[in-house]
């Protein structure tokens, strides 16, 4: 008998699982919001330099694209027939006040122009703040909003490292309540930093904990459901970090502040930590690890909670010992990363599996992590991207369910790449659908 047996002996997938799942797939959704949080946090607003008369340093603030003629005066005008965004008049163009002068790329360069001396004025209108206007991420420093999304992705790759280690260490329970605890911690210390390179570090710390509570969650769910019931529960996990999607471009429509945002989305998860307490490990692990009496005990737990106690006191160490004794034999030889590449079927796999999981993140995350580049309204194109997933992640379920895994990665697969390529032939002047084209390669 196998340990599958064991769980369905006890309730299979009964009133435990479905709360646990429950439990589990909250935090996933909520921290599904701090990865796509630099959408709203960091995005940027209009902006152009702030008008100056350079004799006494004088600097003109209440003077906007919106509110003023005079702006013509001090900052050129772009293709766009808007006010340029990183050049003003090196002296002032009073002359340009006349409605029938015109700027053109020519003779503005005629006119001396130099980047912005007196920092820059934002428009309010859709963000009252992002980290972009607090900081003056922009012209020059543009590229800083890039970088820290690109440290965020990287404590990301950190924490799969680290959190995967610990959870093979010392269980699936212990790493997943730190995570909760670092990513309160560090999401609410986030929304009071002074400066742009603290808050790197604290969002390197929050993409840590991304890893952790993802892969620890779907952990728990895995080990504590029957074989039957796995396909459904993971994929539960893939509906609610949609969900978190959704739920961010409500949340970011109401908090326009990047700081008050940015706490919204953080101090629910000390709730998350407090709550935390109560789940059991993995008895997987614990048997793995020599440890069956507190796997015994959490075991008849469930039992009772699945209406089972009587078969969950025929339960014993040696009963469960038996049913574990392949895998803890196996447990026993020690394996490194490197045993993935040692025999030329893993190693076709492992290199299969890296090659997909680089495209799909590459694609999808390339397109989900800046959403204001679409041009359209940031928070109905958010929306999209998480209603696009549902019936993404819906049919994915259930293909793997009847046709099988590989038969679901290499249709999705074939579909994501043909959706790439006709992207590529769709007019200008058609670009507001391309969020159409962003399915996620579940």
């Amino acid at each position: 008998m196998a340990f599958n047996d064991v769980l369905e002996s006890i309730g299979g997938v009964g009133r435990f699982q479905i709360s646990q799942v429950i439990f589990l797939v909250i935090p996933v959704c909520l921290i599904a919001c701090h990865n796509f949080l630099q959408n709203f946090t960091a995005a940027i607003p209009d902006y152009h330099c702030k008008p100056s008369i350079q004799g006494n340093q004088t600097f003109i603030s209440n003077i906007t694209a919106n509110e003023g003629i005079l702006l013509k005066a001090f900052i050129p005008t772009g293709q766009n027939q808007k006010p340029e965004k990183c050049l003003q008049f090196a002296t002032i163009q009073w002359h340009l006040l006349n409605p029938n002068t015109t700027t053109t790329t020519e003779n503005v360069t005629e006119m001396h122009t130099q980047p912005c001396v007196g920092g820059w004025v934002y428009d309010t209108t859709i963000f009252e703040s992002t980290i972009v206007s607090e900081w003056d991420l922009v012209c020059d420093l543009q590229t800083l909003r890039d970088v820290a999304q690109s440290i965020y992705m990287a404590g990301v790759l950190a924490g799969a490292i680290v959190y995967g280690v610990l959870s093979d260490r010392f269980g699936r329970r212990i790493p997943l309540i730190s995570s909760y605890l670092q990513i309160a911690i560090t999401g609410t210390s986030t929304a009071f930093l002074p400066s742009f390179s603290s808050y790197c570090v604290f969002r390197f710390m929050a993409g840590m904990t991304f890893s952790g509570i993802v892969l620890n969650s779907f952990s728990l769910i895995l080990e504590w459901t029957p074989t039957k019931g796995r396909t459904v529960a993971g994929a539960c996990l893939g509906y609610f970090v949609t969900f978190g999607q959704i739920i961010l471009a409500g949340v970011a429509y109401k908090i326009r502040n990047w700081r008050w945002l940015q706490l919204a989305v953080s101090v629910p998860f000390f709730i998350a930590f407090l709550c935390s307490w109560k789940l059991p490990e993995s008895p997987r692990w614990l048997l793995l690890h020599n440890k069956s009496h507190r796997a015994v005990r959490n075991l008849k737990k469930v039992a009772a909670i699945n209406g089972k106690r009587e078969e969950g006191e025929k339960i014993t160490q040696q009963v469960l010992n038996s049913h574990m004794q392949t895998e803890t034999t196996k447990l026993k030889s020690s394996h490194t990363i490197f045993d993935l590449f040692r025999t030329p079927a893993l190693r076709r796999i492992t290199c299969c599996l890296m090659v997909i999981w680089f495209s799909s993140s590459f694609s999808y995350y390339g397109l989900a992590m800046d959403v204001q580049k679409f041009g359209l309204n940031i928070y109905i194109v958010q929306m999209m991207f998480g209603a696009l997933d549902l019936p993404a992640v819906l049919l994915a379920t259930f293909t793997m369910i009847f046709v099988g895994r590989r038969v679901t990665i290499a249709g999705f697969f074939t579909v994501g790449g043909l959706m790439v390529l006709v992207n590529m032939f769709v007019p200008e002047e058609h670009r507001e659908r391309h969020p159409c084209l962003g399915l996620k390669q579940t």
